[in-house]
């Protein structure tokens, strides 16, 4: 009995301690758990806090990104209208530029118009003292000879004829001899204006370069999908294009020696790369033109040393380099000018004169030919405003004059370049006189399209059958595209001879470009 007694409270007492360790067990388990949720609180929370500093951070860049659009977009207007003013601005001083011309020339008019009544006015009194005098003539030899009032006018009438006959006759043949002189200088002139132009060699040579392919597979990556390619090369290189059955071969055609060089350049490399696309062929252009660039200011600098020239302005040394893509008569600008130079100072140096200062104006004297392209005008003028610019020698500036006749050489500097010149020139061989009326046609053809306000560009491509006109979108809207190409065709109609028809297309493009970084 004493035993299950002990057992029983054994048993007891083992439970009561086994639901204390259980109970010990389950709260620290709770306690485990509670740290655990309170745990993922602490980390729910910090990501939360850490989400919204995000969301504040996303909202303030937003803010800022909106106001940095929004003020790009108050200066971009802010450009656009700063530089419609200015051109407004333009457009008034040049109306009040005319219309104080033309006030100028209201009062010469006004002041002419009152020189021709006063002349009137003397006519008439001097007529009236001659009627006087005659009448007074006529009564003295009615008196003395006896005559009639009749026989004495016929007498006098006849006289005064055969004097005035004399008198006529003298005027006339000196009228007719300053009339001869005149036509004589003006016809030389405008064969002064005719030799410092386009003209070439060779046909083939003056007009096209041919740029070897390996596969004819080539050419129609080069025309593109609907000639896309074929076109945006023609657009923004200014040349004529021929693509033919030739294997082997794409011709390049133009008349402006450097505009071909460049082209034919941008599409030899765009065919080494294989990567041709409207983008691509911009982007290789205007490669392409800093590196023209870059090597007619080398060749400039190298033919300056090696003629030993000091203190020669870098933008006469980079129209030096750039005769090379020049011609007159077949006869390269370039190479013409430098055996001018030399030329000019043997000469000058047997003639006493200063060879260095020959040779100046000798690289110098045709420099005016670098700029025909780009502005108008004879390259005698342009180059004597050039030197003056840039304060040349006054022995320079009178051999770019002299050398055509617009100036008597004053120096014997200026009579050997002259004499270099024409020695250059007029050996055999040359100069060949091939395509020059063409040649001036399709010139006189850009300077009618340029001549338009809000052309940017403007090239005779197709022989002179078509003139292509890039126009500024910002100036000119469609509706003005339409009447502007009626102008200048109207233009070339009434100015102009030229065989068949010519083609005048105008080309409105706007572009907006912006970065995403």
């Amino acid at each position: 009995m004493i035993e299950l007694i002990i057992a029983f409270v054994s048993a007891i007492i083992g439970i009561a301690i086994g639901y204390l360790i259980v109970k010990k067990i389950n709260d620290a388990k709770y306690e485990i758990f509670v740290e655990q949720a309170k745990a993922k609180a602490r980390a729910i929370e910090h990501e939360a806090e850490l989400t919204l500093k995000d969301a504040k951070n996303s909202i303030l860049n937003a803010e800022l990104e909106a106001k940095k659009k929004y003020e790009d977009k108050i200066h971009k207007i802010q450009r656009d209208y700063n530089h419609k003013f200015d051109e407004l601005s333009k457009k008034e001083q040049k109306l009040q530029i005319q219309e104080e011309k033309n006030k100028e020339n209201e009062e010469k008019l006004t002041h002419t118009k009152r020189q021709i009544q006063d002349l009137y006015l003397d006519a008439e009194k001097v007529k009236a003292q001659y009627e006087s005098k005659l009448h007074n003539l006529l009564n003295i030899l009615e008196c003395s000879a006896g005559l009639t009032q009749n026989e004495a006018r016929e007498i006098i009438l006849k006289k005064v004829e055969e004097t005035s006959r004399s008198q006529i006759a003298h005027i006339v043949r000196k009228y007719e001899e300053e009339a001869k002189n005149e036509a004589k200088r003006r016809a030389n002139y405008i064969l002064a204006q005719a030799t410092s132009r386009f003209a070439g060699e060779f046909a083939a040579e003056r007009l096209i370069n041919v740029i070897n392919i390996k596969s004819d597979e080539l050419k129609g990556r080069i025309i593109g999908k609907e000639g896309r390619n074929v076109k945006t090369l023609e657009m923004v290189l200014g040349v004529d294009i021929i693509i033919d059955d030739t294997p082997g071969a794409i011709i390049v055609s133009c008349f402006n020696l450097y505009r071909r060089a460049i082209a034919t350049k941008v599409i030899e490399l765009l065919v080494q790369d294989g990567r041709i696309q409207p983008a691509r062929i911009e982007e290789v252009y205007d490669k392409v033109c800093q590196e023209f660039d870059n090597a007619i200011l080398e060749e400039g600098q190298t033919i300056v040393m090696d003629l030993g020239l000091s203190k020669v302005h870098p933008e006469i040394v980079k129209l030096i380099g750039k005769l090379k893509y020049r011609a007159s008569y077949g006869q390269n600008a370039l190479a013409h000018s430098l055996e001018v130079a030399h030329l000019a100072g043997i000469i000058a140096a047997e003639c006493g004169g200063d060879e260095n200062l020959a040779r100046r104006a000798g690289i110098l004297h045709d420099i005016g030919k670098a700029l025909t392209h780009d502005y108008e005008g004879s390259h005698v003028d342009l180059g004597g405003e050039l030197c003056k610019r840039y304060q040349e020698h006054p022995a320079v500036i009178n051999a770019i004059y002299a050398h055509h006749g617009h100036e008597e050489a004053t120096s014997i500097e200026a009579a050997a370049v002259c004499a270099a010149d024409t020695l250059s020139a007029a050996r055999p061989g040359a100069r060949r006189e091939v395509l020059e009326a063409f040649l001036k046609r399709v010139t006189e053809l850009e300077d009618i399209a340029k001549s338009k306000e809000g052309i940017k560009n403007a090239y005779a491509i197709n022989a002179g059958r078509e003139i292509r006109v890039i126009a500024n979108a910002r100036l000119i809207n469609d509706d003005e595209s339409v009447l502007l190409a009626k102008e200048i065709a109207n233009e070339i109609q009434e100015k102009m001879q030229y065989p068949g028809e010519i083609k005048v297309n105008v080309i409105r493009e706007l572009r907006s470009i912006e970065y995403a970084r």
